[in-house]
């Protein structure tokens, strides 16, 4: 029997911590129970939940509240050089990545303390140090919620891109993943170690050959410097996406700023959000209980009592600031409800 519950706050499964209301909650533990919702509600009753962590709630929601709670890692498929773990949606990402670090499965050590659950990792394709989702993404199975058919899409079938794929677009609200494969490496690892600070800090530490566990250990803790934890101040990691822009915009900006950027393969080029943000003078400013994190400037932060409409008019002040100052319009990485 499933069981639902009326007025429930969602305040402890949003990592901003907001404290809105659903009208109805019910969380599931089996896809027969999911199905069984499916048949009961029409598709535009339901609001899907996962791990919350890439959401702005800004008001309650008037639907039913479906949080997907399903558990379990299974392998599919091994050889001398690979596994193929099928994981299920409501497993916590980072407790995942764990797993595979314990094992010694390599290809998510990069992915370390990404917040959020595994069946919204191919939602936005998750991405940190140089490493996103799809470069050891097999397939995920997801069922239609009008048809109730559950159907596998392949990497291609996604359509994946920078913090895209065509269930944030195409299939918007069409699909409910149900669970993720992931093809990861048992022996000859392919380390990625020029991105961000990883080389610079496995220097410091004297690590010459490292491990799929060290790169881990130090993604781990460049992210826990610079970004805070949801459960001590309530966060949703990076709120904006880093711009992409053109060549002839580049070369104009370059000649009135000491740009940080990164060169892609197009031609065009890449500028982190958070430093954008930070030059408007902007890391630690605060409005109320909302505020820009003062170690990472990307970060947006509840000190406590903020409403999901505080954190918006922030991010939309912010926005407004870069685009005066650079003519960059920063998008938002996070759903906003």
């Amino acid at each position: 029997m499933i069981n639902i519950k009326k007025d429930f706050s969602l305040k402890t499964l949003n990592t901003f911590g907001i404290d809105v209301k659903a009208k109805q909650f019910i969380s599931v533990t089996k896809q027969a129970e999911l199905l069984e919702i499916l048949r009961r509600f029409y598709a535009s009753e339901l609001f899907i939940l996962g791990g919350g962590s890439n959401m702005l709630l800004t008001k309650d929601i008037n639907k039913t509240v479906v949080h997907v709670n399903l558990k379990g890692i299974e392998t599919v498929q091994e050889d001398e050089n690979h596994i193929w773990l099928n994981v299920q949606a409501g497993e916590n990402w980072h407790e995942f990545v764990l797993y595979c670090i314990e094992n010694n499965y390599g290809g998510l050590e990069n992915l370390s303390l990404i917040p959020g659950n595994v069946g919204t990792s191919p939602i936005q394709n998750i991405g940190a140090y140089g490493v996103e989702l799809k470069d050891n993404f097999e397939f995920c199975e997801a069922i239609n919620v009008q048809t109730l058919n559950t159907v596998k899409f392949n990497k291609a079938d996604c359509e994946f891109g920078y913090r895209q794929s065509v269930f944030k677009n195409k299939y918007k609200s069409q699909f409910i993943i149900t669970n993720v494969c992931f093809k990861l490496t048992k022996r000859k690892h392919n380390l990625h170690l020029d991105y961000g600070a990883i080389k610079t800090v496995l220097d410091q530490k004297n690590i010459k050959n490292p491990s799929i566990k060290d790169i881990s250990d130090v993604v781990i803790a460049i992210r826990s410097s610079k970004l805070p934890n949801p459960k001590e101040l309530g966060n949703s990691g990076s709120f904006f996406k880093n711009p992409i822009i053109s060549a002839q915009h580049f070369e104009q900006l370059q000649q009135k700023f000491d740009l940080k950027y990164y060169v892609l393969a197009s031609g065009d080029f890449k500028i982190p959000a958070g430093w954008l943000i930070d030059q408007c003078q902007l890391k630690g400013y605060r409005q109320g209980d909302a505020a820009v994190h003062k170690q990472q400037a990307l970060v947006l932060v509840n000190h406590g009592n903020a409403s999901g409409h505080d954190i918006l008019n922030l991010a939309k002040y912010i926005q407004a600031q870069v685009f005066n100052t650079f003519n960059i319009k920063l998008e938002p990485e996070v759903n906003i409800y």
